[in-house]
């Protein structure tokens, strides 16, 4: 078995981490986007909606890139902090490690989180948010038994999207990860492209596969694929 092997284990470990990192993280940010665009847009719901979408329209690798520029030694984020007085001279400490992976990876999956959560958000009943507000329950009480359990399909569609995608990528790893921070993904990659050992690469993809299709029948169970 591949999984007794502990260097592969770390391998899954930190692959199933990271990207229940980047999908809990996803989760924070697209609630209150989701929440202020499905709810409280109005008009501009259509404009504000597109700005989401937007950044799907450049390319993958474009979006990676700009993570190193920003947070490369001579990168917008040193030059920043210098200016300031903050730091003395650039550091590495933000890139080609596992904080610049999962900010690279919660960027470019964050549109696939807020679109699903926007439409559970327009969904929900407006009647029932009026209902809570006549009867003086808190701001707080309102989220946690109204509007979350009815936002939940949304959020469990986002999640398996986002998830998903960071399990089997590989290209953001490879490219503003460390040496030692590899992925699922490019441990295939490479048994497929490199090392030519075809066995071993579809015996981690199917690793990923069953991963990823138990998170989907979980969500699946819930309703996500209404907000799909």
């Amino acid at each position: 078995m591949i999984v007794s092997n502990i260097a592969y284990r770390t391998v899954i470990l930190r692959t199933v981490l990271t990207a229940l990192a980047v999908t809990t993280i996803d989760i924070l940010i697209a609630l209150p986007i989701g929440y202020f665009i499905g709810c409280y847009s109005g008009r501009y719901r259509t404009l504000l909606t597109l700005l989401v979408i937007l950044p799907l329209w450049s390319s993958y690798l474009v979006r990676v890139f700009a993570w190193k520029i920003i947070l490369g030694y001579n990168g917008v984020l040193n030059t920043a902090l210098i200016s300031i007085g903050i730091f003395q001279q650039p550091s590495q400490i933000f890139l080609y490690n596992q904080f610049s992976t999962t900010l690279t990876f919660v960027h470019i999956w964050l549109p696939f989180m807020i679109l699903p959560v926007i439409t559970a958000f327009e969904r929900l009943p407006k009647t029932l948010l009026e209902a809570s507000a006549d009867l003086n329950a808190p701001p707080l009480t309102t989220f946690r038994r109204i509007i979350l359990p009815l936002v939940i399909p949304g959020i469990l569609a986002g999640s398996i999207n986002v998830f998903s995608l960071t399990m089997g990528d590989f290209i953001t790893p490879s490219l503003v990860g460390s040496p030692s921070g590899i992925m699922l993904g490019n441990v295939i990659s490479s048994q497929f492209g490199v090392a030519y050992n075809w066995p071993l690469g579809a015996s981690f993809a199917l690793v990923v596969m069953l991963i990823v299709f138990s998170g989907l029948a979980i969500a699946l169970k819930q309703g996500a694929l209404d907000s799909l």
